[in-house]
């Protein structure tokens, strides 16, 4: 099959290596003149945990593009979600109709977050992955698992193609029922530990704080009013983030989920990118149906890169 990855960032490139390996060909496009810049290899240092846990230590080639040819069997976009729009802008007239995988976190109602796309020829999942890349440095991994959302009406060959295609580089799928609540959930639940990163001052600060974790509980319990207004369906990841007490909530995330030594852990300390559009996007939101997001808020305000935030996408 061949493959091209939208942008070659930390999710892009961990799976594009795991399709490659599997035998597929795969590409990516990237911005005018980031060829020249990215180059053509870039060193790996990530975490396999498709059959145990494996570190890979590699110079990989890649093969870049400033320029988009329809001769694809399926593209996959995971991108900033600020990008988000006018990476599928561009799509709309570059991708004539090969299958798209939006393999990203969304705030907007999955029709509008990819409009003028059409919901036909998309679907919609999330990589089980993390990390990130510094001076041509990937440092990160990927679990054995993504999610995809189950076939809607018309997109049940993309779902098959996307499927067998992860199936191929012996990743297991995860199906979503509700994808649309699903990704709203854990866009809030990226809003919340942001907050937590705004406070402390970095991905890596936020797992040395005891603390931390308990205050994600207490900020997911802030968002909740504001996700049910917008019609998100509780699931079990809302329920453990908002019934549990944020103390237990805290050890159980420290001591359990993201222990000393995790890859869940791991990938949360090379996330070298910056906090606050989550934060942003949902506090907003909330301001439009009035309801009170007072710890986001605060957290939100009292950092530098507030007004760049508010200019950069206003």
């Amino acid at each position: 099959m061949r493959i091209l990855f939208f942008g070659r960032g930390v999710i892009s490139t961990q799976y594009a290596w795991a399709f490659e390996k599997a035998g597929h060909t795969v590409e990516f496009y990237v911005r005018k003149g980031r060829k020249e810049t990215f180059g053509s290899k870039i060193e790996l240092e990530m975490w396999d945990a498709r059959r145990g846990k494996k570190l890979i230590k590699e110079s990989w080639n890649v093969k870049l593009h400033e320029e988009m040819s329809p001769n694809y069997d399926l593209i996959i976009v995971s991108v900033n979600t600020e990008q988000l729009p006018e990476a599928v802008q561009f799509l709309s007239t570059a991708a004539g109709n090969t299958p798209i995988l939006i393999f990203n976190n969304i705030w907007q109602d999955l029709k509008s977050s990819i409009a003028p796309l059409s919901m036909n020829n998309v679907v919609f999942g999330f990589p089980g992955a993390g990390g990130g890349i510094a001076d041509n440095r990937l440092r990160g991994g990927f679990l054995k698992m993504i999610f995809l959302e189950k076939p809607r009406a018309g997109t049940e060959h993309i779902n098959q193609l996307v499927k067998e295609c992860f199936e191929s580089a012996h990743l297991k799928i995860s199906w979503i029922k509700d994808m649309q609540s699903w990704l709203w959930i854990h866009f809030a639940m990226n809003a919340a530990m942001e907050t937590e990163v705004l406070k402390r001052g970095s991905f890596p600060a936020l797992m040395n704080h005891s603390d931390s974790f308990a205050n994600v509980g207490k900020h997911m319990r802030e968002m909740t009013p504001v996700l049910k207004a917008r019609g998100a369906k509780s699931d079990m990841i809302l329920l453990l983030l908002t019934k549990i007490p944020p103390a237990l909530l805290g050890m159980l995330f420290n001591k359990v989920i993201f222990a000393k030594g995790s890859l869940p852990r791991l990938f949360i300390e090379y996330n070298n990118s910056k906090a606050g559009f989550a934060v942003l996007e949902v506090v907003r939101e909330a301001k439009k149906l009035g309801i009170p997001l007072p710890r986001l808020t605060v957290a939100f305000e009292n950092t530098e890169q507030h007004k760049a935030i508010e200019n950069s996408i206003s």
